[in-house]
């Protein structure tokens, strides 16, 4: 914020304007020195309110207006000049015509087919003309999708339990032997598998608050409270959940390349804090170069001890953004700036810009523009080449030059511009930040901005707005394991629901040392817990195995 009020301002002048022995030519420089303050301070507010009248009102997409789309700042004309390009001398007009997609075929290729067939019966299969017998000509074939609504029922698990008759007679001894059975997950409850996997997946997955899952199993005549289907799902992920948890977080801060984020979220009944503090919900994610791992980890705040004792045993690249408490993981983890925040303040700096003003003579958007031909060479770069060792050639030729352009032009714009507008903390944060923003260059693996990381936390951001807060630590811890292993299945193609009944099903009879075999990327699962896969298709195998 300014440092001078309006109020304050005014008060001054007021004091000023008594005081006779002051000279007229030192109250106009007085006067014209507030006026200017004033007036940048007006601006603030403007630009402030056009800026939340736009993220509110307007779309929110950061998608650059074609209109005013002018490519390179920094690079010349004869640069994308090619004298070999041959100049058209005859319009040529081709048509190509498009082959209708079978949309229904890939509809319900993998879908179970229950086949109704209808046939006349044997004595009207005579022709009405001549009393011949009928032969089928053809089959006319109809597909409608069916869904099968949820519904609760008792499975009742008997275990025969048989004694001899002749010793319990004589008395001398009474063996008594039990049926094998396999080890049941929630001993002593009437939660199964599959209704467990069914209440995590409504809530972490569709965003359907315990309270709503509530009143809707009432209407299907069975009342659970919230509270038994809250002890239930924090019970599955402390049993079974979190000893994969722990060794999906062993394997991934083994890694070299990661990225983190942070978001908030509220707990109401945690030690020390009032109900309305704030807490944080951190994401570390691998690269795209390995296995799909993303981990969520809860934590009370917001402070660099928590992310320095997550990654106590990683070294290697860290993609961030520009909050300051990853810095303290310095030297051992070297840190890898977000474009996509650098380029965020600037599109925020050119939304404020007057209607009337030519947004493309405004340094705001040479800025964004600049950016822009970053992001356009990177794209270029991801399609013409395959292997990390390529990236970072390609890059080193076509990326520094304007990138290190680009840091010139900000550091000449610093001197020109007022630190609080929207323009100048755009210029600060990129001049603050550039150091790790030409980190990427550094290795062919690394990405250009940190939205990996953002993709991931979302949906958490966007269940958070149903559920709104955790009432306890422990059910927030409970909601970073359910989270990881949904978002880390989810990306290897695996259907969260189906994956976790598997687990469930399964880890009470497995030793501590079997554990790999249940990861989400592992080839022991089964196929049909995967996305859009035939069961009877043995070929198919998990993307990401090999």
């Amino acid at each position: 914020m300014f440092p001078y009020k309006i109020s304050y301002i005014m008060k001054k002048t007021s004091e000023h304007s008594s005081n006779t022995t002051e000279s007229v030519d030192d109250r106009v420089s007085r006067l014209e020195k507030e006026k200017a303050e004033l007036e940048l301070q007006l601006k603030w507010y403007r630009d402030q309110f056009s800026l939340m009248q736009k993220k509110k009102f307007g779309t929110s997409s950061e998608k650059t207006d074609e209109r005013f789309e002018q490519g390179s700042l920094f690079n010349e004309s004869e640069k994308e000049q090619d004298a070999a390009e041959e100049e058209p001398t005859v319009e040529a007009i081709t048509y190509e015509r498009k082959k209708k997609r079978k949309a229904r075929k890939d509809l319900t290729e993998n879908l179970y087919t229950e086949t109704v067939t209808y046939t006349l019966p044997v004595e009207d299969q005579v022709c009405s003309c001549c009393n011949g017998e009928l032969h089928i000509m053809k089959t006319q074939v109809k597909d409608e999708l069916e869904i099968i609504p949820a519904e609760v029922k008792v499975k009742r698990y008997e275990t025969t339990i048989y004694s001899c008759r002749h010793c319990e007679r004589t008395g001398t001894r009474n063996p008594i032997v039990k049926a094998p059975s396999p080890e049941r997950p929630f001993p002593g409850s009437l939660a199964s598998p599959s209704i467990v996997s069914y209440m995590i997946n409504q809530k972490f997955v569709q965003g359907v608050p315990l309270y709503r899952q509530e009143q809707e199993f009432k209407r299907m005549d069975v009342p659970i409270s919230r509270q038994t289907m809250s002890n239930w799902i924090i019970e599955a992920s402390e049993q079974m959940l979190e000893p994969i948890w722990d060794l999906m977080i062993r394997i991934l801060t083994s890694l070299d390349v990661l990225h983190a984020d942070e978001t908030t979220v509220q707990v109401l009944k945690e030690d020390g804090k009032e109900a309305a503090a704030k807490s944080y919900m951190w994401l570390y994610r691998s690269g795209s170069h390995d296995v799909p791992i993303v981990i969520y980890d809860y934590q009370p705040g917001r402070a660099s001890k928590y992310p320095r004792r997550f990654l106590e045993g990683f070294t290697g690249y860290l993609h961030v953004d520009g909050y300051g408490g990853y810095h303290a993981l310095k030297p051992k983890v070297e840190l890898v700036g977000c474009w996509a925040h650098a380029r965020r303040k600037f599109f925020d700096a050119v939304q404020t810009l007057p209607d009337d003003r030519d947004s493309t003579t405004s340094a705001a958007k040479k800025g964004l523009n600049a950016i822009d031909e970053l992001y356009r060479i990177e794209r270029e770069i991801q399609n013409e080449y395959k292997t990390p060792e390529e990236f970072y050639e390609a890059r080193k030729e076509r990326i520094e030059p304007p990138l290190e352009a680009f840091s010139a032009w900000v550091e000449s714009m610093k001197p020109k511009i007022l630190s609080k507008s929207l323009l100048g903390k755009a210029v600060i944060y990129a001049s603050n930040q550039m150091e790790h923003l030409r980190t990427f260059l550094k290795d062919g693996r690394l990405a250009i901005d940190n939205n990996r990381a953002e993709r991931s936390i979302k949906p958490f951001v966007i269940g958070r707005k149903n559920w709104i807060f955790s009432n306890t630590p422990r059910g927030a811890k409970s909601s970073s394991i359910i989270y990881s292993m949904i978002e880390t299945a989810k990306e290897n193609q695996l259907k969260p629901q189906a994956y976790l009944n598997y687990l469930f099903e399964n880890l009470p009879s497995s030793k501590q040392s079997e554990m790999e075999q249940f990861l989400p990327w592992s080839d022991s699962l089964p196929r049909m817990i995967f996305v859009s896969l035939k069961i009877d298709n043995p070929s198919i195998e998990n993307p990401h195995l090999h």
